[in-house]
């Protein structure tokens, strides 16, 4: 792993609002895209789709509205931050009374010693084609063999989309449970809960499938409780 590889900037702007949003990460990417069209990395659309690591990433996490940026992603967020000012949705407005930024340059990079992380929204861990396998499989510990699988799959394609070469084998114990979320008004299969694995990763990073609506956003895992959860 290269140097310039392990310190990509991350900027993570929270919005605070005059009351908690009931909207969603596609709803809070819809007006800050629609709002800014002049920056593609904001709303996606491209002349050719982006395969890559989405580089902008939004999220409704206990009623507070945040974007994580990378790379480009971050620059994009520090020039715009100014500029909202409210929240606009079908469903009403919403009057931002503070916004925090968070600069840091955090390593992906795999470790000696497991970190635990919780998703703070659920993880979109399965496709059409996995989700088939998944289902016929009766067994607590296969299912969860499976998912791990999955896990270190999504961590692997994260790191190349961000140019990072992972060499060590990613090790991860999983404690998920299944819960009923809606993607794209389809009503899909996700996943809450903690693991362990020995790699470095920013919080609020997005992992699996729908990321740059608020999926699969991780933190590390701290003492107390903290039901806060992004909507889906």
């Amino acid at each position: 792993m290269t140097e310039s590889a392990m310190r990509i900037p991350f900027r993570y702007l929270v919005m605070h609002t005059d009351r908690p949003v009931e909207e969603t990460g596609t709803n809070l990417r819809g007006y800050i895209g629609s709002k800014f069209p002049e920056y593609p990395l904001l709303h996606h659309h491209l002349d050719k789709p982006m395969l890559t690591y989405p580089k902008v990433q939004y999220k409704v996490i206990g009623g507070t509205p945040s974007i994580l940026g990378i790379e480009d992603g971050a620059s994009v967020i520090g020039e715009i931050a100014d500029d909202i000012t409210e929240l606009v949705f079908r469903t009403g407005r919403y009057e931002i009374l503070q916004k925090v930024s968070y600069d840091q340059k955090i390593p992906i990079m795999p470790v000696r010693d497991p970190i635990q992380y919780r998703f703070v929204s659920p993880w979109m861990a399965l496709n059409e084609d996995n989700y088939r396998k998944y289902q016929v499989i009766h067994d607590w510990k296969e299912r969860k063999q499976f998912l791990n699988r999955i896990l270190i799959g999504n961590f692997l394609s994260m790191a190349k989309g961000l140019g990072i070469v992972i060499e060590e084998r990613l090790i991860v114990k999983s404690m998920l449970e299944q819960v009923p979320i809606r993607y794209k008004g389809v009503k899909m299969t996700g996943f809450i809960g903690s693991f362990l694995v020995n790699l470095q990763m920013p919080d609020y990073l997005g992992i699996g499938k729908g990321v740059s609506q608020g999926f699969g956003s991780i933190r590390k895992s701290v003492p107390g409780p903290d039901k806060s959860t992004e909507r889906t």
